[in-house]
C-alpha cells in the first residue's frame, strides 16, 4: 500500500469516533430543537403533513407532536366517525395535545339563516349545537365554530343583528352548562366570501356584548381581518376580552405566515405578550407542493415564533 493511502485511510480511523460523536451530538440537538414546543399553541390540520406523515391520521398527529405542534384544528371533525373521533381523542390525550375548533353547525353561504329570523332555520341552528356537545365531550374540544350565515337583503342590519343574537341566546344556554365556547368567526367579502352577514372584528364585538355570555367569543381569524379591515393589532386590543381563539392565514393566498405581507412576527409578539394561552389555528394551505413545502411550514412557523429570541 501506498504511504499517502495508508496515511489517509489510518487518519480516518483515528478520527471516526470523534466524528461520529460530534454528528450524533448535533443530530440530537436538532431532533431536540425541531421537537421542542412552540412559544404560542399553533393547531395544524389533518393533510398538511400527510406527504411526511402518511395517510393516516395518527400517524400526522404524531408528526405534529414530533415537530413541536401541541395542538390540532379540525373544522370537520364532527363529519368523521365515532370510532375515528375516539381514536384521535386517545392519541391527543396521550400525547397532552388540545384539540382546537371544529364547525358546530350547518353554514348557509347564500341564504339568510340567522339573520332572517326564521324560526325554523333557528331551530335547525340550535338542534346542530346541540348534536355538536356530544362531539366536543368525546374529542375533548372546548371551542366550536359559529358562522351567522348571509345577509339578508331584505332587513336592515340592525333587525338582522337583532335575530343572530337571538339565536346566539339560545345556543348558550346549551353551552354554558357544559364550559363549551362558541367562537364567532367574521369572514372576508373581497377573496373568499362575499355576502356573509359577519365581517368585522367590531360587529363580532357588538355581538358578544350583547348576547352577554362566557360561552360567547370571538373566532379572531387573522387572514380574513386583513382583508377586511386591516389595522390587526389595534383591533386585537380593543377585541382583547371578547377574543377566545385566533386562526392564521398570510394574505395574499392563505399560505403559512412568510409567505404574504403579514409581518406575523410583530402580531404574534403582540399576542403572546398580552399572555395568551389559547390555540392558533392554521387554517391556511402550504405555498410549496410535496414533503419540502410541508416542511417550510415548519420552518415559517419557526421563523415567526423567535419573537423571544
Amino acid at each position: 500500500m501506498k504511504r499517502r493511502s495508508f496515511f489517509k485511510k489510518g487518519l480516518a480511523f483515528t478520527l471516526a469516533p470523534f466524528v461520529s460523536a460530534d454528528l450524533i451530538a448535533k443530530s440530537n440537538l436538532e431532533i431536540k430543537e425541531m421537537s421542542k414546543p412552540f412559544n404560542l399553541n399553533y393547531a395544524p390540520h389533518f393533510g398538511m403533513f400527510k406527504h411526511n406523515a402518511g395517510e393516516s391520521l395518527l400517524d400526522q398527529i404524531q408528526f405534529m407532536y414530533d415537530h413541536g405542534f401541541r395542538s390540532l384544528e379540525d373544522n370537520g371533525m364532527k363529519n368523521r366517525t365515532i370510532d375515528d373521533q375516539n381514536s384521535i381523542a386517545k392519541k391527543m390525550s396521550n400525547l397532552g395535545m388540545t384539540m382546537g375548533v371544529f364547525v358546530a353547525h350547518k353554514i348557509y353561504w347564500r341564504d339568510p339563516n340567522l339573520t332572517s329570523g326564521n324560526k325554523e332555520l333557528q331551530d335547525e341552528f340550535v338542534q346542530n349545537v346541540k348534536e355538536s356537545i356530544e362531539v366536543a365531550k368525546r374529542v375533548n374540544a372546548k371551542w366550536v365554530t359559529v358562522v351567522p350565515g348571509h345577509v339578508d337583503l331584505k332587513l336592515e342590519m340592525a333587525y338582522q343583528t337583532a335575530n343572530v343574537v337571538v339565536a346566539l341566546r339560545r345556543a348558550v344556554e346549551l353551552l354554558e352548562p357544559h364550559g363549551l365556547v362558541m367562537v364567532l368567526e367574521p369572514l372576508n367579502w373581497w377573496a373568499n366570501h362575499a355576502g356573509q352577514f359577519l365581517r368585522e372584528i367590531p360587529q363580532a364585538f357588538e355581538i358578544c356584548k350583547a348576547v352577554n355570555s362566557p360561552s360567547c367569543k370571538i373566532l379572531f381569524d387573522i387572514y380574513h381581518q386583513q382583508i377586511s379591515e386591516g389595522n390587526l393589532i389595534s383591533n386585537i386590543d380593543k377585541a382583547w376580552n371578547e377574543i377566545d381563539y385566533f386562526q392564521i392565514g398570510d394574505n395574499p393566498g392563505r399560505k403559512e405566515p412568510t409567505s404574504g405581507e403579514i409581518n406575523y412576527l410583530n402580531v404574534f409578539k403582540h399576542i403572546h405578550s398580552k399572555g395568551f394561552k389559547g390555540v392558533m389555528g392554521m387554517e391556511h394551505g402550504n405555498s410549496k407542493p410535496g414533503k419540502k413545502g410541508e416542511m417550510a411550514v415548519i420552518d415559517a412557523y419557526r421563523a415567526v415564533d423567535s419573537f423571544l429570541f
